[in-house]
């Protein structure tokens, strides 16, 4: 599936810089801060780029983490859902270089809330070393 088909999918217009920031996402591999958005994005200003996100956010189609590190990150989800996410996964925060990264293999595990609790977001995160920082 296309970026721009992707968007569509979500109820977003495939406008030329909403797909900048979409691909900006995508290439990054994993979640990424608002300063290395603009750091890859110097075509737009920051608060098109915060825009864009807010916009992303609100339509699915990318997950905010709060990581504990530097404030929020964010990754391009690849749910086919406007109205909720569907490939919710762990995430890794390596403590020594500060990235974080996304383990999609292993899934959330389902939480049973109580009577009157209602979730609307997961973020399940482990912190630790990661494999490149352990070997240094």
């Amino acid at each position: 599936m296309t970026l721009e088909e992707l968007l569509s999918r979500h109820g977003i217009r495939p406008t030329p810089n909403r797909l900048l920031v979409a691909r900006a996402l995508e290439e990054s591999g994993r979640p990424v801060s608002m300063s290395e958005l603009e750091t890859a994005i110097d075509s737009i200003d920051k608060s098109g780029i915060f825009r864009t996100l807010v916009l992303f956010r609100d339509k699915h189609l990318v997950h905010v983490l709060e990581d504990g590190g530097d404030g929020a990150r964010y990754e391009l989800c690849h749910s086919h859902d406007s109205e909720h996410d569907d490939d919710l996964h762990v995430h890794f925060y390596c403590e020594k270089c500060r990235k974080t990264f996304c383990l999609e293999d292993i899934h959330i595990p389902r939480v049973s809330l109580p009577q009157g609790w209602s979730a609307h977001t997961v973020n399940y995160m482990i912190k630790g070393v990661c494999p490149s920082c352990s070997r240094a």
